[in-house]
């Protein structure tokens, strides 16, 4: 993936050197077309395209800011109730997440989200324990964290 950043910025500057437009606009051009020319030599490549991960990163990032907002509204209305009707819970999940930054990064975005909060992780490094705030069904909230961050984070690390 590295060989093919290296590459796309060699296909930029060399277009800009080629035009004698020393321009941000004429290395813009450049990387475009760099990456226009990488797609179409990807079938050269061993590994995966750094277009489609990159791609699978700001998917990961979005997906981040929308939960991050759906969560804040509900900690929200649980918190302007009259009456706390709250149903906290501790949580076991299993994750299939094997390296040590996927795990990190899944825990992070889980703690980072507001109403939740990684409070431990295994020896074995597979259950993750989680603390939410107010939650109805363990299960939904299992398979939600794994259709969302889980997946996510698994397009952005596997090939």
């Amino acid at each position: 993936m590295a060989f093919q950043i290296l590459l796309n910025f060699f296909i930029a500057f060399i277009w800009m050197f080629l035009s004698t437009n020393f321009a941000s606009s004429n290395f813009v051009v450049g990387f475009i077309l760099g990456m226009i020319m990488i797609y179409i030599m990807r079938n050269f490549f061993t590994s995966r395209l750094y277009i489609s991960r990159f791609w699978a990163v700001i998917k990961l990032v979005v997906l981040f800011m929308k939960e991050l907002i759906l969560a804040n509204f509900q900690v929200f209305m649980v918190i302007i109730k009259p009456k706390l009707d709250m149903n906290p819970a501790f949580f076991a999940m299993q994750t299939e997440l094997e390296q040590d930054w996927e795990i990190t990064l899944l825990s992070s975005l889980i703690t980072l989200t507001p109403g939740t909060i990684v409070v431990h992780l295994s020896d074995d490094s597979k259950t993750l324990y989680i603390h939410a705030i107010d939650i109805d069904d363990v299960d939904s909230a299992v398979d939600s964290i794994k259709n969302s961050f889980e997946k996510a984070i698994l397009e952005v690390s596997r090939s």
